[in-house]
Formats: structure tokens, sequence, C-alpha cells
């Protein structure tokens, strides 16, 4: 038992138990089961703050695993019920220290050094950094970045020195391999000129050409050094702490932050402010026109979309990213698009199974549509996706925003 209460009253007291939830739910719709809906979760956590349940209780302890953590249950819901600060509530005092799921430990442990995920992301080759416009001092932040790198990693200042000679050498150009340089389109001191791509800690190193795509599409946009994980995978993993942390460090810098990453967006737009924060999709629209279309088989490409759970919900976005594919292609919106994929973070890797069964109507809409592209906004989901469709065997290409609209812009240069 716990020894006090553990959630905020006013956000329990803000449920009025009206059900309108249980519809949007996708663990409510594959089992039918009160307890696995909103409503019922909600009756399960103020049980555990008036002592009637223990928050350790076998039960307990699987609702808070088994809800996918999608807030589909948001917009649904007419009291305005902050859901999944509740859920991530419920997680970070099931899940804290050795509680925590063994898989997820390591994935925590990777986004929280900065150290590492900039190593993973150089070998990964992602959009490349925004060099100062004072070249001397351009020259020192890469001089200290990579001493300090190599004695944070390797404990040791020499051996530090040893790898990144071996990484600029001949046979490892990592470092000083020339990549694309982010283009400086807009006058000084346009608005975007203070907008910064997001690299992500995950994303860059599963999908590099994401920021790569992202930055080629994007005037102005400067890519910063300094950055590592926004703390999502924190919050909503049981380190409600340290995932709030990340996100007010990362924002520790002037301008706004464009995300490609629906979960990141969401979560850093809750810790900084929504100001503060730009979808992909948001960022391209308020620089102008969007090319297009692209052209397969000499007919504009059949395009659908994918929402991301957190961006839809959360943030309320779903209009900008459609209003893009509109100017690719022939949009054909995706029976269940607005529902999750069950990709859910780190859900696929704890709950394999039901991330299937969550995914299984989603790819029997797709076999039927037999779209060309399939358009993603956040990583998690652009696995999930592009798995599932390689084992179907679908001819459908899963790809992100980013990396279309790059598509259609080489398509006319």
């Amino acid at each position: 038992m716990t020894d006090g209460p553990i959630f905020d009253p006013a956000d329990l007291g803000t449920c009025i138990s009206c059900g309108f939830c249980l519809p949007s739910c996708p663990t409510y719709k594959l089992t039918g089961d009160e307890a696995s809906s909103p409503r019922g979760r909600i009756a399960l956590m103020r049980a555990i703050d008036d002592g009637t349940v223990d928050v350790f209780d076998a039960a307990a302890r699987e609702q808070g695993s088994f809800c996918l953590g999608c807030r589909a249950c948001e917009p649904a819901c007419p009291a305005d019920v902050p859901y999944g600060r509740l859920l991530e509530t419920l997680r970070d005092a099931q899940w804290s220290g050795r509680r925590r799921p063994l898989r997820v430990r390591p994935l925590l442990a990777f986004a929280t050094s900065a150290g590492l995920i900039r190593l993973a992301g150089a070998f990964r080759r992602h959009a490349r950094f925004t060099p100062s416009r004072d070249p001397a001092k351009a020259l020192g932040e890469r001089l200290l970045g990579e001493r300090l790198l190599g004695e944070r990693l390797l404990g040791n200042r020499h051996l530090g020195e040893r790898l990144l000679r071996k990484l600029r050498s001949r046979q490892f150009k990592i470092f000083s391999k020339p990549q694309h340089q982010v283009p400086w389109g807009l006058p000084p001191q346009s608005r975007h000129d203070g907008d910064t791509l997001m690299l992500g800690c995950f994303e860059r190193v599963l999908f590099p050409r994401v920021s790569r795509a992202a930055a080629r599409t994007l005037p102005g946009i400067q890519v910063v050094r300094d950055q590592g994980c926004c703390g999502a995978l924190h919050a909503h993993n049981g380190d409600l702490a340290r995932g709030e942390h990340l996100a007010e460090t990362l924002a520790d810098r002037p301008g706004r932050i464009v995300s490609t990453a629906g979960g990141c967006a969401a979560h850093l737009a809750a810790v900084a402010g929504r100001d503060r924060v730009l979808d992909y999709s948001e960022a391209l629209l308020e620089r102008g026109p969007v090319p297009g279309p692209i052209i397969v088989d000499g007919r504009p490409a059949r395009i659908g979309l994918q929402d991301s759970c957190h961006l839809r919900n959360g943030l309320g976005l779903s209009a900008a990213p459609r209003t893009v594919l509109g100017a690719l292609g022939d949009y054909v919106e995706v029976p269940g698009a607005a529902d999750c994929c069950g990709a859910a973070g780190t859900y696929a890797i704890l709950r394999r199974r039901d991330s299937r069964r969550v995914l299984a109507a989603k790819l029997a809409a797709l076999a039927h549509l037999d779209l060309d592209f399939l358009v993603v906004v956040n990583p998690g989901c652009q696995r999930q996706l592009m798995t599932a469709v390689r084992r179907a065997r679908l001819r459908t290409k899963v790809v992100h925003l980013a990396e279309l609209v790059d598509s259609a812009t080489a398509g006319r240069r």
C-alpha cells in the first residue's frame, strides 16, 4: 500500500463516469470488459487512493500495463478528463525502481545519455548540425564537444581521443563526411530563423533519413548540437520526474522546436507550452506551398495517413498532415486512421500479442485500400507499420511525411 493519495484529486474528480469514452478505447473494444476501459481504470485509481486496492495488486498492475496510453478517450470526454496524465501517474507509482519492466530499462538508460544518443546518431548520419555563423566559435564548439564525448563514453581522455581520431580517419568517415547542408533560404530576420529541428533519440538511430528530409524541406531550420531526449519515453514509462527534466533541458533555448515525432511533440508541449512546439506539418505549411503531386504509373499517388495518437489526441492536431497529403496526391482516408496502430511507445515491446490484436483491423483495411503510400508522423508507428506491411506482403510503402515531401521536392529539382 502507498503512504497516501497518488493522484491529483482534481484530475480524478473531473470524471463523471458517463461512459462516452468506452467506444473509443482500443482495449475495451478488444475485451468488452469495463475494467479495461478508461472509466474502469479511473474507478481503479479512486480505489487505490482511498486504500481499497493496493497499487501493486496484480489486477491493478495488469490494467496499468494493458492500457496503450493512446488518449483516444480524451477527445471523446465531455468533462475533459486528463486521462493521459492520470495514466502516467499510475505508472510512475507502479513502475518505479526495480519494478520497472526489464525490457524498458535499457531503452530508458540509452535515452538518458546525451553522449550515447549523439554517438549512435553520428554512425547513422542524421541531419547535419547547423554550423555556427561564427567560424571560430564553431571550431571551438566542435573540438570541445568531441573531447567531452570521448571522456564521457570511455572514462579516459586519451582513449577518447584515439577513438575520435579513428572516427575521423579514412576508414571511418563519420564526423568529417560531407552531409546535407541545412539551407538558409530565408532572410536573417525571418520568423523561422529561430526554429530548431528536434532530432529525437531513437528516431535519429532507427530512421535518420527523416531528419535529413525534414532539414531539406524546411528552409531556415536549425539543427543544434546540444540536444538529447525530450523525456517522453520516461514520462510514459514510470519516470515522470526525469521525463519533465529532460523536456525542460531540451526546451531551454530560444525559438520554437519542430518535431517529426508526435509523441515527443505532445510531451514537449505539455512541459514547455504549446506555443513553443510545432509539428513538422505545421512548420511546412507555414513556409509556403507544398510541392506535388507525386505521380505513380501516370496518375497521382494514392496516399493514406496513420495518425499519431498523441499528436491527434494530445495536441488536437490532425488537419495539417492531411492538408499536406492532399497536395502530394490522391488522399484516401484510412478507416480507423485515428485509432492506435498498437505501437504505443514501448507497448509493442512489452505486450507484443496485444499490440498485434490492436493492429489487425487496420492491416485488413490497408490490404483492401491498396495504397501507394501510407504516411506516418511518428517513429514508433513507422516501425510498427513497416514491419506489419512487410509481413502481410502488401505493396504499400510506409514512409514518414517528411520523406514523402522530400521525394516530391526532389522530383521538381
